[in-house]
C-alpha cells in the first residue's frame, strides 16, 4: 500500500477544488451573516453523551474513545446540530431568538451511501426560539440561496412534516420498539414490509398508515391527506403548515413536491422537514427540518429549525466558478520601492509569487527607475 493512500471514505481537497471550497466558504458565511446569523465553530471532540443525545442514528455514526484525563467516553462530532443545541442552551434564554451558522469538517464511522464521504464538510444554519412557519421559511430560503450560490439554480424542493407520522403512531399507542421498526420501514418506503408489520401487530388505523407511506406528489396530495386524516386535528394542523409553505414557495424559482410519509434519517426531527434535489444528483444535496425537542437534553427546551449540506461533496461533484486570476511572477530582489509596489498590487487583489529560482521569467520591469507591470 502506498504511503499517500487515504482510508476508505476519507478524502481531501487540493488545487482548484481547494480554492473553490475556500471561495464558497467565504461567500456562504457572508450570506448567512447578512441575515444575522452568528458564526460558531464547535469543537471536534466532546463528551459522547452530548454528541449522541437521543439519536441512535447519530450514535451509530460517531467515533468514540476513552479520555485518559476525565475517564469519560469522548466522541468525534458526526453531526453539528446536537452541538448547536448545547451551545444555544449555554448562550441564550428561553425567550430570545438566536441564529447560528457554521462550516465544519465532521467525521463519521460510515457514509450515508455508497458514494458519500465519511469526512464531509458540513455547512448549515440553525434558528432557535421561534415555533412559527416563518422560521422554517427563512431557513428554506437560505438553503435555496446557498445552492444557487454554488451553481444549483433550480432545485426541486421536497416538503414533509414528521409530526404526521408521530401523531399517527401516538394515536395507536405504539411502544418505542415498534415505532423504531415502523420508522425504518417508512424511511425505506417499503410497502411489503409495512403490510407485514401491520398484519403481524394488528395495528389500529392500519389503512391510514398504508395511505401515509404513499402520500407523495404535488400540492394536490395535501387535499388527499385532509380526507384521510379528517378526524385527527393535530395532523390537520401539520398539513396546514405545509399549505403555508406551499403558498410561499409555489411562485419561487423551484419545483415543489410533497412527501407526507417522510421521517428523515435522524430521529430528532419532529415537525416540518425539507430537502433539495437536483437532476444532476441521485440523492438530496441539502436537507433539514424542525427539531423542537433536541435541546431538552440540556435542560432548556427550545424550538429550533435548520438545514445542512456537505459542501465538500458539491465541490467534488461540480465545477464551481473559480476566480481564475493570472499569477504574476516577481523578481527576488531586496528593493524597498519594488516591495512597496507589489504589496500595493496584492492589496488590490493581484496574485504575485516571488521567483525564488531567479528564472528571469518575470512580469515586472523597471523603466527609468520606476517599477511597472510588463505590457
Amino acid at each position: 500500500m502506498s504511503n499517500w493512500q487515504l482510508p476508505e471514505g476519507i478524502d481531501e481537497l487540493t488545487g482548484d477544488q481547494a480554492n473553490a471550497f475556500e471561495s464558497a466558504r467565504r461567500d456562504l458565511l457572508d450570506l448567512y451573516q447578512s441575515w444575522g446569523y452568528d458564526i460558531v465553530v464547535p469543537p471536534m471532540i466532546e463528551y459522547a453523551d452530548n454528541l449522541v443525545l437521543n439519536s441512535k442514528s447519530v450514535d451509530d455514526k460517531t467515533f468514540k474513545f476513552l479520555d485518559s484525563v476525565s475517564a469519560r467516553m469522548l466522541g468525534v462530532h458526526s453531526d453539528i446540530t446536537p452541538q448547536i443545541a448545547r451551545i444555544d442552551s449555554k448562550r441564550s434564554n428561553s425567550e430570545e431568538i438566536k441564529r447560528y451558522c457554521y462550516i465544519n469538517a465532521i467525521l463519521q464511522t460510515k457514509a450515508d451511501d455508497f458514494y458519500a464521504s465519511r469526512s464531509p464538510i458540513q455547512a448549515g444554519i440553525e434558528l432557535y426560539g421561534f415555533k412559527g412557519v416563518d422560521a422554517d421559511i427563512e431557513v428554506i430560503v437560505l438553503m435555496l440561496s446557498s445552492l444557487r450560490l454554488l451553481g444549483v439554480s433550480t432545485p426541486t424542493l421536497s416538503l414533509g412534516n414528521t409530526a404526521i407520522f408521530n401523531a399517527l403512531c401516538d394515536s395507536v399507542h405504539l411502544n418505542s420498539n415498534d415505532k423504531v421498526a415502523l420508522r425504518d420501514i417508512f424511511k425505506r418506503k417499503s410497502i411489503p414490509d409495512l403490510d407485514n408489520f401491520l398484519s403481524q401487530n394488528q395495528i389500529k388505523e392500519s389503512n391510514k398508515f398504508k395511505s401515509l407511506i404513499s402520500l407523495d406528489g404535488d400540492e394536490k396530495i395535501l387535499d388527499d391527506a385532509l380526507e384521510v386524516f379528517n378526524d385527527m386535528p393535530s395532523i390537520i394542523d401539520a398539513i396546514d403548515d405545509l399549505r403555508k409553505l406551499n403558498d410561499f414557495f409555489k411562485n419561487y424559482d423551484t419545483e415543489l413536491m410533497f412527501d407526507l410519509g417522510e421521517v428523515k434519517a435522524y430521529e430528532y426531527h419532529d415537525g416540518i422537514v425539507f430537502a433539495a434535489y437536483s437532476e444532476k444528483y441521485s440523492k438530496a444535496i441539502a436537507q433539514g427540518g424542525r427539531y423542537d425537542g433536541l435541546s431538552q437534553s440540556f435542560g432548556s427546551p427550545r424550538e429550533a429549525t435548520g438545514f445542512s449540506f456537505d459542501l465538500k461533496f458539491l465541490i467534488h461533484q461540480q465545477a464551481i466558478g473559480l476566480n481564475n486570476k493570472k499569477v504574476l511572477n516577481a523578481p527576488n530582489i531586496d528593493n524597498p520601492d519594488f516591495i512597496e509596489f507589489i504589496n500595493q498590487l496584492r492589496a488590490k487583489g493581484f496574485i504575485i509569487r516571488t521567483d525564488l529560482k531567479a528564472s528571469n521569467e518575470v512580469d515586472f520591469v523597471n523603466e527609468n527607475g520606476k517599477w511597472k507591470l510588463k505590457e
